[in-house]
């Protein structure tokens, strides 16, 4: 059994947490065109956009590499403003026995939650993937404020 852990960031957005939600909720197709630098690819395998038990899978760029994560939706919580994305495929899976990604809004706040467990002792917190899901929140926040 591996180190377990938990990484939390809020971040404040200007155009308001429901409308970052709103992205990831109705437009999440438009990310790749929002932030393109962080997300070349999003694709929905089963289900439908942001629906329990849907499957889907990004194609992200970390450190100048391009990773993919592919991803089961466990919650949505419209009135909470959150989506639990367990991960089941993917490079995360490399480093971690198993990893959640956790985003919540309210007021002018979005929020980032990663809970893992490490395989080894050795292997690092995910403060790269952190920084790729705060750079891509600022991305959709100055998309937004362009409106």
């Amino acid at each position: 059994m591996g180190v377990k852990g938990k990484l939390i960031a809020s971040l404040e957005v200007k155009s308001g947490g429901h409308s970052v939600q709103d992205i990831f909720h109705v437009n999440t197709h438009h990310i790749p065109n929002i932030s393109p630098s962080k997300i070349n690819h999003f694709e929905i395998h089963e289900g439908q956009i942001i629906k329990v038990g849907s499957i889907v899978s990004w194609k992200y760029n970390e450190d100048g590499k391009e990773k993919i994560v592919k991803e089961v939706i466990e919650a949505f919580d419209h009135q909470k403003k959150s989506i639990t994305w367990k991960v089941i495929e993917g490079d995360l899976l490399e480093l971690y026995n198993y990893f959640t990604i956790i985003t919540s809004s309210e007021d002018q706040w979005t929020t980032w939650t990663l809970v893992y467990e490490k395989k080894t002792e050795g292997t690092p917190e995910p403060l790269a993937f952190m920084g790729v899901v705060l750079d891509l929140t600022k991305d959709i926040d100055a998309h937004l404020l362009k409106k």
